[in-house]
């Protein structure tokens, strides 16, 4: 009887000679056609080191850091040519590359985190020394080259769509090497430096600014998509604001876009704004202007992403039309909400599987559903409710869309003030307007009755209010304390919620 090691030998072996006997013949079949594509494949692989290996300095010296020559402009250029270049599968093998081999150097940070230690019974001059030493220590070898990158022309904006490249990776799970992370880390600090408020100009964008821009507007436009030429016109005309943050190493390039509608009141819902082509051709009557409401913002550049501009870019806006309107005291977000839909399919889910979806509505809501939905027999009321919500049939029945509203502006409410993520909101619009120090002010309902609004959020939009006296408190109290400042609109559908759904 053979033992098993015995017998695992023998089926690799068995393996081993199958897979020769197939890789023989295909190079038979080929003509050698397989051997001329690892060929190709060893080639790209050894131009990718060769070029890393040139253009990625070694870090100098702690003694020469400040004294070592720049490298050619040369080396930047070779690196931006070759990348772009590559193919999407090539570009994660040579940004893989690039994190892991030429990043920081271990070994050396280990000896200088050792010296620190040893350092702590000495002097402070020797011990602020040797942190200085293991802090240089711990910059990356291509951290230079990123510099050096964006010394040359259209090295920022190479930059900027190399991180956007980073985060795809990162965020679709291509590579699980920690390495990204480092370099996305690199990148986003670098890119913090040179976006910073101080560096850019804020422009407002009118039918007279080049007509590259007014394309670029249009078609960064994200929340509010813009139809056509008049539709854009009309966006940057009377009773209307479009300003955009520039900066000088990306010129002609907006990097964050924000409209805005002047208004006698805070707008209630977006067709009343996108969608209205009266105001076309009038001129401005000063006394109408009472408030702005920001209606849309849009970041433009991938590679941005976690770079703070939307925030200063509301801050700009609200002193500029301050200065044009002295007397304009009302400022407000009316602002989508993006994932309150699917979020209320998951919950709906939840609630069932676990046999009691029943406690989300009341007694006589469920029986309100029963009624309004015609059940078929064998169907469920949390099934109807469902169906209901995935489609938008229901906005075209008086009846139904009277049962619902109290029902989904509640759940709203909710899913705003008390779904959490490391407890702050968990929908991004609603946690980008508390940490600028807004109030969660008012949900307002058929707010965006298009099928995108209808699809997103139920048609319902809601409206973050910027008392401005208040913001810097509100803003400390949600990122320190992570308190949500909200109107007692917001707190009563909150509280209807809480007693209807038995929480």
């Amino acid at each position: 009887m053979l033992t098993q090691p015995a017998v695992c030998a023998f089926r690799a072996s068995l393996k081993c000679w199958r897979l020769r006997t197939v890789v023989k013949a295909a190079l038979r079949a080929s003509d050698f056609g397989i051997c001329r594509c690892l060929s190709s494949t060893s080639g790209a692989v050894t131009g990718m080191e060769e070029l890393l290996a040139r253009v990625v300095s070694p870090l100098p010296t702690y003694e020469t850091r400040e004294k070592s020559p720049p490298p050619p402009e040369a080396n930047s250029l070779d690196f931006m040519h070759f990348y772009r270049s590559l193919d999407k599968e090539e570009k994660l093998d040579f940004l893989a590359k690039l994190s892991r081999d030429f990043g920081v150097d271990h070994k050396t940070v280990s000896e200088l985190a050792g010296k620190l230690l040893d350092s702590q019974l000495r002097d402070l001059a020797t011990i602020l020394q040797v942190e200085d030493r293991l802090r240089y220590s711990l910059t990356p070898r291509y951290k230079q080259l990123l510099n050096h990158i964006s010394r040359v022309e259209g090295g920022v904006k190479f930059l900027v769509d190399l991180r956007a490249d980073v985060l795809e990776i990162i965020s679709s799970r291509s590579s699980e090497s920690p390495h990204f992370r480092d370099l996305n880390g690199a990148l986003k600090s670098l890119l913090s430096e040179w976006f910073s408020i101080g560096l850019l100009r804020l422009e407002r964008i009118t039918w007279q600014s080049p007509c590259e821009i007014l394309q670029k507007i249009s078609q960064y436009e994200a929340v509010h998509p813009v139809r056509n030429w008049a539709d854009l016109k009309r966006r940057v005309g009377p009773y209307r604001r479009c300003y955009a943050f520039t900066h000088a190493a990306m010129p002609g390039e907006p990097l964050v876009v924000l409209h805005v509608a002047l208004t006698e009141e805070i707008s209630d819902n977006i067709q009343s704004i996108v969608r209205e082509f009266s105001t076309l051709d009038l001129e401005e009557d000063v006394n109408k202007v009472n408030a702005a409401v920001f209606y849309s913002i849009s970041s433009t550049q991938a590679g941005l992403q976690g770079v703070e501009l939307g925030n200063y870019l509301i801050k700009k806006v609200v002193r500029e039309l301050q200065s044009e309107f002295p007397h304009l005291a009302h400022f407000s977000s009316l602002s989508p909400i993006p994932g309150f839909s699917s979020w209320l399919q998951g919950l709906l889910s939840q609630y069932r599987k676990e046999g009691h979806g029943l406690d989300l509505l009341s007694e006589q809501e469920w029986h309100e559903v029963e009624k309004a939905t015609d059940l078929p027999p064998g169907t469920s009321a949390m099934d109807a409710l469902r169906k209901l919500i995935a489609t938008s049939e229901w906005m075209r029945s008086e009846r139904l869309s009277c049962f619902l509203e109290p029902v989904l502006m509640r759940l709203c409410a909710w899913y705003l003030f008390g779904e959490k993520r490391r407890g702050y909101a968990l929908n991004p619009v609603a946690n980008f307007h508390l940490q600028n120090g807004a109030t969660m002010w008012r949900l307002n309902w058929h707010a965006d009755t298009s099928p995108k609004g209808v699809a997103n959020s139920c048609g319902i939009m809601v409206n973050y209010r910027y008392f401005l006296n208040e913001t810097s408190k509100n803003s400390s109290l949600y990122l320190q304390n992570k308190i949500i400042i909200a109107s007692d609109q917001v707190l009563g559908l909150v509280s209807q919620f809480q007693k209807n759904s038995k929480l």
